[in-house]
């Protein structure tokens, strides 16, 4: 697998390696959840792909290549299942607040698309992300290095739930970019909270998901579900892995939304399984365009699925472990 590039050591690796693009982070301090923010304040073409069957989601329509708005302002990742949406508002305002967006004649209009992940599981399910969440996060937000881990929206992920929450572990927000030799970025930030196993593509193994009875080792979901020996408890909660992939190619929203349904597949090599029917997977797409030159799709698409499988195993090894919910790391450490 590519890992982040330092073929140019003076652009951050990860989501900010695409030059225009910002990121922030807030957490709420009551308990493990909160938002993180992609800022494109000069616009950037975008696209969506939903793939997973319990999405949380805002303004996705809008994303369809058939619509009229090409171009969003920022994109808003958060917990707090659909209430954590309300934090997209407050990045409307702070865009508002620096005239920034659509231009309609009257005004102009922040365009916020945003997605969330299930994480009422921890702590007090009442306490979720707000608007003033979004708005922190925003003002934050920075095109330096990003911060990994439990921050932001990937504050309260977990994963490996199809044995039950008591077997699950910590996931987390990872990012990632690759840099070709002649000034292609592809980029990708990824909130991990999937029901399923996550798995390093290069080696096949479980890195994260779900612990044997006596919580000491990893259980291996797939070979679980193939030996019939599991059998998934009737709820084990809402999950979602959901993320964002950018470029600095100049996309048509077509392009964006196949480069975003592209990127889908790093998700299906990192997770498993993926895109059930108790995860809302759901990834935007961003191209700023200030690359110059015709875009090759192939190329593009493809970076997209490896920088996403590259964020994913990021997320779960940046994780901190917390009661109930070991991390990778923690695992690791036992064995």
């Amino acid at each position: 697998m590519p890992r982040d590039s330092n073929a140019q050591p003076q652009v951050p690796a990860g989501l900010t390696a695409v030059a225009g693009l910002k990121v922030g982070h807030f957490a709420m301090p009551e308990r493990p959840t909160g938002c993180t923010v992609v800022l494109a304040e000069a616009g950037a073409v975008g696209g969506v792909d939903v793939r997973g069957s319990a999405p949380g989601t805002r303004e996705t329509d809008l994303l369809n290549p058939i619509n009229l708005v090409d171009k969003v302002n920022a994109i808003v990742l958060a917990g707090g299942s659909a209430f954590g949406l309300d934090a997209a508002s407050g990045v409307m305002r702070f865009l508002d607040e620096r005239g920034v967006g659509f231009e309609t004649g009257f005004g102009k209009v922040p365009i916020v698309p945003a997605a969330v992940i299930f994480d009422l599981n921890l702590g007090d399910p009442k306490i979720r992300p707000t608007a003033e969440c979004g708005y922190r996060a925003a003002a934050a937000a920075s095109a330096g290095p990003v911060a990994e881990g439990n921050v932001g929206a990937g504050s309260g992920a977990t994963v490996g739930k199809l044995a039950g929450a008591g077997r699950a572990m910590r996931g987390g927000l990872g990012t990632a970019s690759i840099a070709t030799p002649d000034g292609l970025v592809v980029a990708a930030l990824v909130v991990v909270n999937a029901v399923g196993d996550v798995v390093d593509p290069s080696t096949g193994r479980v890195i994260a998901g779900a612990r044997t009875a006596d919580g000491k080792s990893l259980a291996d979901t797939r070979a679980l579900l193939r030996s019939g020996a599991l059998t998934p408890p009737g709820s084990f909660g809402r999950n979602t892995t959901i993320g964002v992939v950018a470029t600095n190619a100049g996309l048509t929203k077509a392009q964006a939304t196949k480069m975003a349904q592209m990127a889908q597949d790093g998700l299906a090599r990192a997770i498993s399984p993926a895109h059930t029917m108790f995860d809302g997977d759901t990834i935007f797409a961003l191209a700023t365009g200030s690359r110059a030159g015709a875009p090759d799709m192939i190329t593009i698409g493809a970076l997209a699925a490896d920088a996403v499988a590259e964020a994913v195993l990021r997320a779960v090894r940046a994780a901190k472990g917390i009661p109930g919910y070991p991390s990778a790391a923690d695992l690791a450490a036992v064995r």
